[in-house]
């Protein structure tokens, strides 16, 4: 899959799969709730409000997109499934079908500063865990039980470990707009605002890959000289 056509598709999915809320049966349309589309918006807006640079805000926009995928294979049942696959995954299992899923269709399109932040926002609300009671006790139910099947609160040694990470101070930006981005009906801008945000960032990664692909076989060449 070319970038442009990872860009097309992540597109298709908001349009066709944004609807899904995180917390109600599609049977039960009348309870309250935000549906993953109005979530990501919401993350974004508030990257921009604390002006992250392009990359972050990209990535809040795209740290769910996991749970697109799985709702386009799973429909009516995506979190169900989800969950079952979880709960059978050991510590960690909620990233693998979620946070992981998302990186593997991005990172064909964006760079690190995008895919990485993405990759470990779920790991940075078990750090928050741990680093801080108050960020537990603060916690919905619902998020509790997101936290139990995603490996619990991070151990001493795997809270340094995640600390070490070049984008681990962004993952847990991005943890906190993604806490915080969760009111019904809130205004926030198109998501075509963002789509352009991201074909920007899509052309300006192309242009990098082609010129590191030059530098490659430049060297390579000296080297066979």
């Amino acid at each position: 899959m070319t970038p442009h056509q990872t860009l097309d598709l992540i597109a298709e999915l908001f349009l066709t799969e944004g609807h899904r809320r995180y917390d109600a049966p599609e049977a039960r349309p009348d309870l309250r709730g935000v549906d993953v589309l109005s979530h990501s918006l919401q993350c974004a807006q508030l990257a921009e409000w604390a002006h992250a640079d392009a990359e972050l805000v990209a990535a809040a926009l795209l740290h769910d997109l996991g749970h697109l995928l799985d709702a386009r294979r799973w429909g009516l049942g995506w979190r169900d499934d989800l969950h079952r696959a979880a709960a059978g995954g050991g510590r960690g299992g909620e990233e693998a079908s979620h946070a992981t899923r998302a990186v593997h269709l991005l990172r064909q399109a964006f760079p690190d500063e995008v895919t990485e932040p993405v990759r470990l926002h779920v790991q940075a609300k078990r750090y928050l865990v741990g680093f801080d009671r108050h960020y537990l006790e603060a916690l919905s139910p619902a998020a509790l039980h997101g936290l139990s099947l995603q490996g619990g609160p991070m151990t001493a040694m795997e809270m340094r470990r995640f600390e070490l990470d070049a984008h681990a101070a962004a993952a847990i930006k991005l943890r906190i707009w993604d806490d915080l981005a969760q009111h019904p009906g809130k205004a926030t801008p198109p998501l075509s605002q963002y789509l352009g945000l991201l074909e920007d960032l899509v052309l300006q990664t192309e242009r990098q890959r082609a010129r590191q692909t030059v530098r490659s076989l430049q060297l390579a060449i000296r080297l066979m000289a």
